[in-house]
């Protein structure tokens, strides 16, 4: 029997461990029967192209829900930084309780990725970052600059939204991060985590495999955009040791207001949050990483422009919120997206 007082929490595990069991065992890809039907028709999706959806860049810190058609490429070159000098206790807090922290970090992840719609349904991707950081812990400075992590990734979208009623686009997000950073000689920044509002968020030069599903709806003028990542750490080793680090739960929530459909112009409304679990799906005990758990939220303010037929541009800074056993700080980014189309027209995703 669980005590009354013990309810609140272990209901909390129980949901959270249940929610990753499901993301981890979701194919990524449909059954051979069900591939053949459940994707849109092409009366849906020539139906969604003829609504109401600007070209314009879209989430910063989201992957685009909505798939490349067929034939489209995309190319987005990323510049993401972190600026950290006071952290949270072990308690869920806001920036007026936060301390003058043990670390202190400035970070810049420029990172290269690509996205191609191998047909109306799937999309292929792949980034390749860089990770450069300054860092000064417990009074001793240390830097470094090299090759990140790099991801393949692989997007299904089963449902696209209806523009004439309430059903949104729904996408099956796949994502394996491979730990080239370690294999090249790139060190770890302090803290060992990716920063807030980037996927992957597992530790540095470490594999992981990351399950989620998106989902996004356009109201003209806004598009609102979702997303729940859960990121699986699979067992490294050190020596003759196997470690074992905590797995993590992303969520947004994005809010596009278009102002001029023409250029593109917008401003975005970015919510994300990054939770540093205490277990594993695989039920192994942590033996390394942070080991108690952390919570981190931030909200950040953007805005989006066209300045040509196939360049897109954003730019926004992230601020933290809140948080527990984690770094406060602010994360300057800016994004730009170049797009080719077999076609010679470029279409929205």
């Amino acid at each position: 029997m669980i005590p009354l007082l013990a309810w609140p929490f272990a209901l909390r595990k129980i949901i959270l461990r249940s929610l990753a069991i499901f993301l981890l065992i979701a194919s990524a890809a449909p059954s051979p029967s069900s591939a053949l039907d459940w994707v849109p028709t092409d009366e849906e999706i020539k139906k969604y192209r003829q609504s109401w959806n600007p070209f314009s860049h879209g989430p910063v810190l989201l992957q685009a829900v909505d798939i490349q058609p067929k034939g489209q490429l995309s190319i987005r070159e990323f510049l993401f930084s972190q600026i950290g000098e006071h952290s949270y206790g072990n308690t869920l807090s806001t920036p007026n309780d936060r301390k003058n922290g043990s670390v202190h970090l400035y970070q810049v992840n420029p990172s290269l990725n690509v996205a191609y719609g191998l047909s109306n349904n799937i999309e292929l991707g792949a980034a390749l970052p860089v990770n450069a950081f300054w860092a000064r812990q417990n009074s001793t400075p240390t830097h470094d600059a090299g090759l990140g992590d790099v991801s393949l990734i692989l997007k299904y979208r089963p449902i696209v939204q209806d523009p004439d009623g309430w059903r949104p686009s729904f996408t099956h997000f796949s994502q394996v991060v491979l730990p080239t950073s370690r294999w090249t000689g790139t060190e770890r920044p302090p803290g060992g985590f990716s920063p807030l509002g980037r996927l992957p968020n597992t530790r540095f030069g470490e594999l992981g495999i990351t399950q989620g599903f998106m989902a996004r709806k356009n109201l003209e003028p806004f598009r609102i955009s979702s997303a729940v990542f859960y990121t699986y750490a699979v067992p490294g080793s050190e020596g003759s040791t196997t470690t074992y680090s905590p797995d993590t739960i992303n969520t947004r929530l994005v809010l596009e207001h278009i102002l001029n459909d023409k250029n593109g112009f917008g401003y975005n409304i970015e919510l994300s949050t990054l939770h540093g679990l205490t277990w594993r799906a695989d039920g192994h005990a942590l033996n390394r990483g942070q080991q108690s758990g952390f919570t981190i939220v931030g909200v950040q303010p953007a805005i989006q422009w066209k300045f040509g037929d196939a360049w897109v541009a954003a730019a926004g800074v992230q601020f933290t919120v809140a948080g527990q056993n984690a770094i406060d700080a602010i994360y300057p980014n800016i994004s730009l997206y170049w797009y080719w189309n077999q076609s010679g027209k470029i279409i929205m995703r």
